[in-house]
């Protein structure tokens, strides 16, 4: 019993780091309607400054597969938090720092590398410390702490713009929605000095001993034996196969498929849902101002009970079949949307569009990208290959970030043909992708060892 309650606290001390990837994304959707009125932002520069942070993640992902594994998880982890901490006291931007747009880049580009860190180390620790018949549901701890995130801020970010006038918002109400992140960025760096290093971690830097004494706290001495030696039998054999050659067809097919996979978990479109939510709700759907944030609320409400769902089945039901079902539901979501604004019948079905889109999303490739990316690749190439993968990801968010609002207020989009609905129909071609990639590519990861998810490659 103490190992399995030792287990969930680390699980949920490393899964902060997607409880604040989810707050700080979340925090930049809350506040730009106000800084984008504060700093007079046209469509282009708001888009910088909202996907700025994706800059950062996407350099913090492809430096966090060196730094785990050179000095391990957990410190690439307080690393992340570190930086998360200083981002959310600049982002503010306090009244001795010069009032600037490049200022408030700088702040969230370092907050992007705690993101980046955070995102490729948090899944792959929980991943390294979890039996393999728990292991994807608490690597969806991770996307449950995102989801919790998204609606904590919500209603910080509602409660706090509540309390003031829009002129005070504009002014200085959206610094405070950025400062209230320092409460769980400095909660996270303290608690990480509490966690223990990863097993497989020290195995690989021929450290046994340690590595031993961590599984036998984490899983108890029955269990930690079977994955000691199932660790060490593959650290032996790896020794006796020729240095990885990641340009080798084999090695290269794995990491293409993660990365492939990765990337198309963005272009479903979630983080143009999420970052210009408060834009489509007021523009695409029509509610007006006062209605914006608690529309928010509801959205990220649907994302966190789905969440739930997902974290309940994924280890029942598989993730392929997660896949499926969640990308039909995602396209019927946003078949609603598109086809309610293209015949300009915007209303109660297009937030069900919106609602069913997100449900769908939380239950499948929210949750199943992270699990597949922290389990699929064998041990020698994990950081590394994990690493790509993530930093590919974030290269597709920002993509998505960078030119959601071109697309959406381009001349094409608006004309009498689309009215608005161009975005949502691209969207849903990259879910079909995902249907055919899945089916073809990907295989079922649920029950097997990390050790015995190699066999599957080879």
């Amino acid at each position: 019993m103490k190992s399995k309650t030792f287990l969930l606290l680390i699980t949920s001390v490393s899964a902060l780091g997607g409880f604040l990837f989810g707050y700080d994304t979340g925090v930049i959707n809350g506040a730009q309607y106000f800084l984008s009125q504060h700093f007079d932002l046209d469509p282009a520069l708001k888009g910088w400054v909202v996907g700025s942070a994706l800059i950062g993640c996407l350099v913090g992902a492809l430096s966090a597969g060196y730094l785990s594994m050179k000095i391990g998880r957990k410190y690439s982890l307080i690393i992340s938090a570190a930086l998360f901490t200083i981002s959310a006291w600049g982002s503010g931007l306090p009244s001795f720092l010069p009032d600037s747009v490049s200022l408030l880049v700088v702040f969230r580009i370092i907050g992007g590398l705690g993101i980046g860190i955070a995102s490729m180390s948090a899944p792959m620790y929980i991943a390294e410390i979890a039996p393999s018949h728990r292991r994807g549901t608490l690597v969806t701890f991770y996307q449950l702490a995102i989801v919790i995130g998204f609606f904590v801020v919500f209603l910080v970010t509602y409660f706090i713009g509540d309390k003031l006038s829009v002129a005070e918002n504009i002014s200085f109400g959206w610094r405070r929605m950025f400062w209230s992140e320092l409460i769980p960025s400095s909660l996270f760096l303290v608690l990480l000095f509490f966690v223990p290093k990863s097993p497989r971690w020290l195995y690989l830097m021929q450290r046994p001993e340690e590595g031993y004494g961590t599984l036998l706290k984490i899983h108890g001495s029955e269990l930690a034996k079977i994955e000691a030696h199932q660790i060490q039998d593959s650290i032996d054999q790896n020794l006796e196969k020729p240095k990885v050659n990641f340009f080798s067809k084999a090695i290269l097919g794995i990491i293409l498929i993660g990365t492939i996979f990765s990337m198309l978990q963005q272009f479903t479109g979630i983080n143009a849902v999420l970052y210009y939510g408060s834009d489509i709700f007021e523009k695409a759907l029509g509610f007006g101002k006062d209605d914006v944030i608690e529309q928010q609320i509801l959205l990220a409400f649907i994302n966190l009970i789905f969440t739930f769902i997902a974290m309940f089945s994924v280890d029942k039901f598989g993730r392929k079949p997660l896949v499926y079902i969640g990308c039909v539901g995602m396209i019927i979501g946003f078949s609603l949307l598109g086809i309610s604004l293209q015949q300009q019948s915007v209303g109660l079905v297009s937030l069900i569009g919106v609602l069913l889109f997100i449900a769908s999303f939380a239950m499948s490739m929210g949750p199943v990208v992270w699990v597949l990316l922290s389990e699929m690749f064998p041990n020698r190439i994990r950081s590394a290959a994990m690493s790509i993968a993530v930093a590919a990801q974030w290269a597709s968010n920002y993509v998505v970030s960078q030119f959601f609002p071109v697309v959406s207020e381009s001349e094409t989009n608006m004309n009498s043909f689309w009215n608005g609905s161009l975005p949502y129909f691209i969207f849903i071609g990259f879910i079909i992708l995902i249907i055919v990639f899945t089916y073809k590519f990907l295989p079922e990861t649920k029950n097997k060892s990390l050790e015995e998810l190699e066999d599957i490659w080879d």
